[in-house]
């Protein structure tokens, strides 16, 4: 009997596939669409900044700015900053202001080799529009809109760049200056602001380029006209009369800055836009593309499903866009999509974005780590206000790498497995880079203080085993407990690690660490099959716990109690639970061999949470909070731990037993390791 909820999430589902049935597929590289139905676009992000682009022609919706933020208000915690927009442009035709009930052949592609988002369309019989917007990778800060147009007959063009500042901005200064070298001019629009309870100076300029001429001598190119609406809403325009078969191109490109990262965001912001000013089209756009063809030598082919292909790609897309290895960053739950979850990182990164990385981009993976590291003094300072012993890492976490979480969130008080999740990181890189410099610069040191606060939080009983007491497992529905399975697991395989760090540095451990981890407490039903903590009844579960034993912790080996804990668990996830779990069952039916089963929840991992007309992932199948970065790197690791067979281990990165679902015909992992290998399953 199907319940009023389930044909309701069946109805919803159904929806999505009609709206999604327009997407056209070029290559595995390419999404394009026509419907602009229940739109979720698809940001063009660069590790720095995140532009999410609208349905709406010449329009984003926001503009993200990563690991800048102030405090949400004046009692809250911190948040991400929405940015300056600088990327909505205004289009007049002969007098008429274009947008979407006026245009005709409106089509949107995101091509993801080069991450160019590109819009066409056609107006009436007087032009052919298309812009492509970029995030520039090698101008991080910087991001590109460029236009083509290509006139049927004689238009009067009229073209306005924006720089709007949302309202929770203070004090916005607006202005527009032409800069001076010589014979070199430079055409500077600027809105300079504090951010909304005064944390930070944002900056953000803005130009036209035109690629025809040398826009840079004042005389040749239109007569800009400047007008500040206010000073939230700072506009630059130009007016050109196009004749009939002319391809008529420019470009608007703006740069915003904060304190965050500069001395002085107000200069530097006017800096990257003169450059990009001053770099030809070519040169500048064959930089971004080629550190694209860079990050893209890590990749994962598909032969046979050209669906699955996309959605992967789309996934491991954004895990590039939302990152950048010389940053030392690290990736919130959302990326640069939106300010969702504050930008905050959490055990997202650390179990379920960064493996699918460290296997393909060591230079990001060390960036995820190094952030965590810069943070280690930080985290010290929290296990001793705790009354522990080593460092104590946060649940949810910002620039500060203090304790970000809302206070009435249990998660930010008692959710510790993340200061294990972060440890296993640790060694983990170590274990694929074989890099002992930074092991003992960076790894270890954190390794050693992880584990100390394990050997801390850790309570002895009278039989000699030991109890984590009072926390919230992965399983957040369940908090403060008692030896939860995953927080216990976590911490057993963390100080493992830092025994083996110790041991590859020459240096000794600490004798508790090993007494510890072999002692903690892992619970049972009388059946075998494990409990997700000590007074665990058979309630529904939010996401996977007790079956990340099995994957990624190992704990859980031999093959009874792995399926006999996937047979209890699987029926008891939430419906509104993230998609992570799925991915988790996924991994594990492939390392056993069941093929049928593996792809069966790797679909079910994320597809029901694809949003149109692009295919961006929300968080649940019942949720609109795209684009959630976690899902992407779950479904990652079913397809390189699972069907790729690839294991972490202390010898590198091995392949064991991988298996194809009968619907590909052939899996192919690019750039794996520091050694860049090729791994080809058929």
């Amino acid at each position: 009997m199907i319940t009023q909820k389930v044909k309701g999430l069946l109805a919803f589902l159904f929806l999505i596939i009609l709206s999604t049935a327009v997407v056209s597929q070029e290559n595995g590289w390419s999404i394009s669409t026509t419907n602009q139905q229940n739109y979720t676009g698809i940001v063009a992000a660069n590790g720095r900044i995140g532009i999410l682009p609208s349905s709406n022609i010449f329009k984003t919706k926001q503009i993200i700015l990563n690991n800048v933020y102030d405090k949400e208000s004046p009692l809250g915690v911190s948040r991400i900053l929405q940015g300056m927009n600088f990327g909505n442009l205004e289009v007049e035709i002969n007098g008429q202001l274009l947008d979407n009930s006026v245009i005709d052949n409106w089509t949107q592609t995101l091509h993801m080799k080069e991450a160019r988002f590109t819009t066409s369309f056609t107006y009436k019989n007087l032009a052919t529009i298309s812009y492509s917007i970029y995030a520039l990778q090698n101008v991080p800060y910087a991001g590109y809109i460029d236009v083509e147009i290509q006139a049927s007959e004689d238009i009067d063009l009229k073209v306005t760049g924006k720089i709007q500042t949302p309202e929770e901005y203070n004090s916005p200064n607006s202005t527009f200056r032409i800069l001076k070298d010589l014979e070199t001019t430079m055409p500077i629009l600027q809105t300079v602001a504090k951010s909304r309870l005064n944390r930070h100076t944002v900056a953000s300029s803005g130009t036209f380029i035109w690629h025809a001429i040398n826009s840079t001598r004042e005389h040749q190119r239109p007569k800009l006209i400047h007008q500040k609406v206010s000073e939230y809403d700072n506009r630059l325009s130009f007016e050109k009369k196009i004749t009939k078969g002319e391809n008529y191109q420019f470009a608007w490109t703006g740069a915003q800055c904060t304190t965050q990262d500069f001395y002085d965001p107000q200069t530097e912001s006017e800096r990257f836009v003169i450059f990009n000013l001053l770099t030809p089209q070519k040169d500048l756009l064959a930089q971004h593309k080629n550190r694209w063809k860079d990050l893209w030598k890590g990749d994962i082919i598909i032969e046979g499903d050209l669906q699955s292909q996309l959605d992967v790609r789309l996934a491991l897309y954004h895990l590039y866009a939302f990152s950048r290895e010389d940053s030392n960053l690290s990736i919130a739950p959302m990326g640069l999509s939106s300010q969702n979850y504050n930008g905050h990182i959490f055990w997202d990164t650390e179990l379920w974005m960064y493996p699918p990385l460290l296997v393909l981009n060591q230079g990001i993976a060390r960036s995820l780590v190094n952030y965590r590291s810069d943070r280690l003094e930080i985290a010290k300072k929290k296990a001793i206000n705790f009354g522990y012993k080593g460092a104590m890492f946060p649940w949810e976490s910002d620039d500060t790498g203090e304790e970000a979480t809302p206070a009435w969130a249990l998660t930010g008080t008692f959710e510790h497995h993340i200061t294990a999740d972060v440890g296993i990181a640790f060694w983990n890189y170590y274990r694929v880079t074989k890099d002992k410099t930074w092991l003992k610069e960076r790894g270890y040191p954190l390794l050693k203080e992880v584990a100390d606060y394990w050997v801390s939080r850790s309570s002895p009983n009278a039989d000699g085993s030991y109890t984590i007491k009072n926390v919230v497992g992965a399983n957040e529905f369940a908090p403060n407990v008692d030896d939860n399975a995953f927080t216990n697991g976590s911490a057993i395989t963390c100080l493992q690690y830092a025994q083996k760090a110790s041991t590859k540095l020459g240096l000794a451990s600490n004798p508790e660490w090993s007494k510890v981890a072999k002692n903690i407490v892992i619970h049972k039903f009388e059946d075998g099959t494990t409990k997700e903590h000590s007074t665990y009844d058979g309630d529904r579960i939010k996401q996977a716990d007790v079956n990340l034993l099995s994957y990624p912790l190992d704990i859980i080996s031999d093959k009874a109690t792995i399926l006999k804990d996937l047979k209890y668990y699987e029926p008891k996830l939430a419906e509104e639970g993230p998609a992570m779990a799925q991915s988790v069952f996924a991994v594990i039916y492939a390392r056993l061999g069941d093929a049928d089963n593996a792809f069966r929840l790797f679909k079910r991992s994320y597809e029901p949470n694809k949003r149109p007309p692009f295919g961006a992932l929300a968080e649940a199948a019942t949720s609109n909070n795209p684009y959630f970065a976690t899902g992407a790197g779950g479904m990652l690791q079913t397809v390189i731990f699972g069907f790729g067979g690839l294991h972490l281990t202390d010898e590198g990165i091995i392949q064991k037993n991988p298996i194809l679902p009968k619907q590909w015909k052939k899996l192919t992992l690019t750039g794996v390791g520091p050694d860049k290998k090729t791994y080809v399953i058929d």
